[in-house]
């Protein structure tokens, strides 16, 4: 028997293969949950760079002049 033969016959599992059931409905649930994070996230950072972007607020009614 030649030696890559003896290491091709050798049943290999991956080590994260767990024995659970994957239930559509649970799955559907967590990645909905997850977009909505994600899509207020962005909102927030869309409504925080329109809020920067128009700092320039309106001058005083009687505004003080300048000291020299």
């Amino acid at each position: 028997m030649k030696k890559d033969e003896a290491r091709g016959s050798r049943l290999v599992t991956a080590a994260n293969d767990n024995d659970i059931v994957s239930d559509p409905v649970v799955i559907d649930a967590a990645l909905i949950r997850i977009a909505e994070a994600i899509g207020r996230h962005i909102a927030r950072e869309h409504v925080n760079a329109r809020k920067a972007a128009n700092d320039n607020d309106a001058a005083p009614k009687n505004p003080n002049a300048p000291k020299h």
